[in-house]
């Protein structure tokens, strides 16, 4: 869901954030699963003064993240608290410079949680052109010069917390997941001219309908291949859903994501091998389903289905055969065996609860609280 390092100021640390390291284009970076490339490095302390490159003030405080490309860091920001005014800026990677900042007006005043803001998804680039979304405000490419390539108005996305999902790119396609909103849907959009490829709806009326504070997904998509199967993964309220990267038709289905207390997940999904593990928010779900399959795969792929996890809102790290998770709630780090879903250990992770998705650079996890 909310998933940014960036408040009042933007800071970069030498190390991964810099221009001597490699690109990190999108959330997560290159491979949306937070990993940065062999042979990178960062820091492992730092303060005010020491290992800060650069600091440059926002004008609003922001849940995206920022990503590095070509010498450049991307990052949203609102100019105003009604979200009236939402931005995409540029700033040289090396000195912080401010190079542009485009702005979309947007005439309504949309409902959000308290601790969310007008800025929480992250933008994406292909070294060439940047693509932002702004939720109702709509989705957005500049030139890495800035100058505007195209726009689509999506419709109206209004959720009691607002919203937070981010772009990715998959083979020269924009893919998005809308939600929530009373409308949810994934789409795939061209990347040079901004026309629609393809656009699959998710079912969330009548009796799978809840209310706002009990139901929504935030998270991102992520792209995989398998066996020569490409797939769009992305955790809906009430299932996960794997697409067809190339037409937008479902290749399977794996329900049980809603529980007791709603349908809510706000992480993204992470892979270990050829199982897929979510976890659900608001204290909900978390599930290990085998890859593959076709329709519901329920009862023959789900390997473990497990509720009263960690609130948990930071996408986790999956390696060594492991996924790790950094929780809100209580500040808690765990690693969980991705076949059975039972924690191998668990530590308070320090002051404070865990928003910002977990990265790994050089075998370290960072995980900011």
């Amino acid at each position: 869901m909310f998933r940014g390092i960036c408040s009042l100021a933007l800071l970069i640390t030498i190390g991964i954030g810099s221009v001597e390291g490699a690109d990190w284009p999108s959330f997560r970076g290159p491979n949306g699963n937070g990993i940065a490339a062999e042979g990178e490095k960062a820091p492992v302390e730092w303060g005010p003064e020491k290992n800060i490159r650069w600091k440059v003030p926002m004008p609003k405080p922001g849940n995206g993240s920022p990503i590095v490309v070509g010498g450049r860091v991307f990052v949203t920001s609102a100019e105003d608290d009604e979200g009236k005014q939402r931005s995409l800026y540029c700033f040289d990677a090396d000195t912080g410079k401010k190079l542009w900042a485009k702005t979309v007006a947007f005439d309504r005043v949309m409902p959000k949680h308290s601790t969310n803001t007008y800025a929480s998804t992250t933008p994406v680039s292909d070294g060439k052109r940047v693509v932002v979304w702004h939720a109702s405000a709509g989705l957005h490419c500049y030139d890495m010069n800035g100058q505007p390539l195209w726009s689509r108005d999506l419709g109206e996305f209004r959720h009691k917390w607002g919203f937070g999902t981010s772009p990715i790119l998959h083979k020269g396609r924009v893919i998005l997941h809308t939600g929530p909103g009373k409308r949810v849907f994934v789409t795939a959009i061209d990347l040079e001219n901004g026309k629609t490829v393809w656009e699959t709806d998710e079912p969330l009326e009548g009796e799978n309908r809840l209310p706002d504070e009990q139901m929504g997904a935030w998270n991102t998509p992520r792209a995989i291949n398998r066996d020569g199967a490409e797939r769009i993964i992305v955790t809906m309220p009430l299932r996960v859903v794997a697409y067809d990267a190339e037409t937008g038709g479902i290749a399977w289905t794996c329900s049980g994501v809603r529980h007791s207390k709603g349908a809510l997940t706000y992480s993204s999904a992470v892979f270990v091998d050829d199982i897929c593990v979510i976890t659900g928010g608001l204290r909900g779900v978390s599930m290990g389903i085998r890859l593959g399959g076709s329709g519901d795969v329920t009862e023959t792929h789900r390997l473990f289905r497990k509720e009263n996890n960690p609130q948990n809102i930071a996408s986790a790290i999956a390696t060594g055969g492991y996924v790790f998770r950094a929780n809100a709630w209580g500040g808690t780090l765990d690693c969980i065996d991705p076949k059975t879903g039972e924690p191998q250990w668990r530590e308070r992770g320090g002051v404070g609860d865990f928003w910002a998705s977990t990265v790994m650079i050089d075998g370290l996890l960072y995980a900011t609280s």
